[in-house]
Parts: structure tokens; sequence; C-alpha cells
């Protein structure tokens, strides 16, 4: 089993990231699973840091977005932002930095493919945001960000993301005002690894489904789910 001390090796050989609290990285890449599975160590996971490195990350990326694209409009700023702070840019992240390796995982989600799921690869991208940021202050952080996500600015990443929900509205409103509305259908898992699905109508007509590990998120795959069935 790789270990946490593995996980300090390599973020210093491959960011030059050198934690004064290890505690705070075993926090970030442990998952409930695991923590169950070993009640006599006294382990956390990675929840509230993750939480932390959201807010984190939201704050990093609007401030340099804003700076960066002074003529902007507030409009292409949020689609923007949102496209470099969803899921399935946080998973991307996360495999680049090879963090998949990394996660403690319980026997049975490790069975069951978790360490290849995109929700539990955009927590781990957010915790390890979270666990720097009380680490090494958001210097830090910044500079990891410029280094692994501002820098696919330049590589066109984001030229053709965009925010599925104002793109569904827009594509549904074509003709005239569409009533719109997301609504929660499900709810699963256990507290700390909740996954929600949505689905998406227009005129009260189901048009759409998606899964995230937030409303926020699987509201965005459902839209965008929504506008590949309609196109």
């Amino acid at each position: 089993m790789i270990t946490i001390k593995e996980l300090e090796e390599h973020l210093a050989k491959t960011f030059g990231i050198h934690f004064n609290d290890s505690s705070l990285l075993a926090e970030a890449f442990t998952q409930a699973s695991y923590v169950n599975e070993h009640p006599k160590e006294n382990l956390k996971y990675y929840e509230r840091i993750e939480f932390l490195g959201d807010a984190v990350m939201q704050l990093t990326v609007s401030e340099y977005i804003y700076q960066r694209y002074p003529e902007m409009p507030q409009g292409k700023l949020s689609r923007l932002r949102i496209a470099m702070v969803q899921e399935d840019s946080f998973s991307k992240f996360a495999l680049e930095c090879q963090f998949d390796k990394f996660i403690r995982l319980g026997k049975g989600e490790e069975k069951a493919g978790a360490r290849h799921r995109s929700s539990l690869l955009c927590d781990i991208f957010e915790s390890f945001i979270g666990a720097l940021y009380l680490d090494q202050g958001r210097d830090a952080v910044i500079k990891f960000v410029t280094r692994v996500v501002f820098a696919k600015l330049d590589q066109g990443w984001f030229e053709q993301e965009v925010d599925y929900k104002t793109r569904l509205q827009e594509y549904l409103q074509r003709h005239g005002d569409v009533e719109i509305d997301y609504d929660v259908t499900k709810e699963s898992g256990a507290e700390s690894e909740r996954v929600y699905t949505v689905a998406v109508s227009a005129d009260n007509k189901v048009i759409g489904e998606g899964t995230g590990t937030s409303k926020k998120r699987a509201e965005i795959q459902a839209a965008k789910n929504a506008l590949t069935r309609l196109q």
C-alpha cells in the first residue's frame, strides 16, 4: 500500500511542495470508507478540508480570470469559471497530478473502482487544495494552481467549455419563453459520500437527468445530458 510518506515524496519531487503538517495530507487523501475500516486509529477523512478547498479554488480562479480578462463581461467570466472548477476539470487535474495513486480507500470501495471515480478524484483535488492552504497559505495555493490549472488556459483547455445550464436555456428559449426547472429526484450514499440525482424539465416535461456529489454538479450534468439528447 502506498503511504502518506510516499505522497510527500511525490509532492516534493514533482511540485517542490514540502508539507509542514503531514496529518493534513493524510486527512485530505483519506476516504470515509478507510476510516470506517480502521476505527482504532482515530483517523479523519477529507470532507471538511474539501469544503475549504472548494471555496479557496472558487476565489483563486475568480480573481485570476478577473485580472487576466479585464474586458470580459460578467456572464462570460461566470461561464469560464464554471468550466474551470467543474467536476470533470478537477478530476482531470487530479489524474494529471497522479493523486489517484495515493487515495486511502476501504477494501469495498477499492474493489468497486472508486479510485477511478470522477467525483472522488474531484473531491480529492479540492481537499488537497484545502490542505495546502491550511499548511502554507494562499500564496502556495496560487503557485500550485498557476502551474496545474491556469497553464491550461494557454493550452486551450477551456475554449470549448461552457456553462451547460446557460446553453440549455438559450437553446430552449430561442423561440420564446420556456419554464425550466431543476429538481432533486434522488439522494444516495452515506452522509459523507452523498450523491444527488437531478432531473431538468422544460414546461413540466423531463428532458434530462444528471448525477453529482453536489446539487450544483448534478444540475450541470443534467443540462449537459439534456443538450446532448435534444441536439
